[in-house]
C-alpha cells in the first residue's frame, strides 16, 4: 500500500471513508521523523496492516488536524477507526509504531 500526502480538508474525508487510518504528522526539520520514514513505509506495505490507510501530513502546514489531536510534537501519530479518533501521541521508535499499528487492528 501506499502513504497518501493529506491536508485538514483531505483528512475528514479519509477518515470517514476508510475503516482504518493511521495518521503521521511531521515536521521537515524533525530528525526522528526522518529516521521513523523508511520504518513508516515498510508498515504501509506489509500485508499485516493491508487493511490499514496509511497518512503522512506536516503538521505546521495543517493546523486544524493538529489542533484536533492536540500535537504536542513531532513524529506525531494518529490512529482513527470508522471516523472517531482511537489513540494519538509521539513515537520515537519502529516499535513503538508497531505497537500502535497492532492496536488498531
Amino acid at each position: 500500500m501506499t502513504i497518501t500526502e493529506s491536508n485538514d480538508n483531505d483528512l475528514r474525508r479519509l477518515i470517514f471513508e476508510k475503516e482504518k487510518v493511521v495518521v503521521k504528522f511531521v515536521e521537515e526539520a524533525c530528525p526522528v521523523c526522518k529516521t521513523l520514514a523508511p520504518a513508516f513505509a515498510r508498515f504501509s506495505a506489509d500485508p499485516t496492516f493491508s487493511d490499514i490507510t496509511f497518512v503522512r501530513m506536516n503538521a505546521s502546514e495543517n493546523p486544524v488536524s493538529s489542533k484536533e489531536v492536540k500535537m504536542t510534537g513531532t513524529p506525531f501519530f494518529a490512529i482513527y477507526r470508522n471516523g472517531t479518533l482511537v489513540d494519538c501521541g509521539i513515537i520515537s521508535t519502529e516499535a513503538g509504531l508497531e505497537e500502535l499499528l497492532l492496536r488498531l487492528k
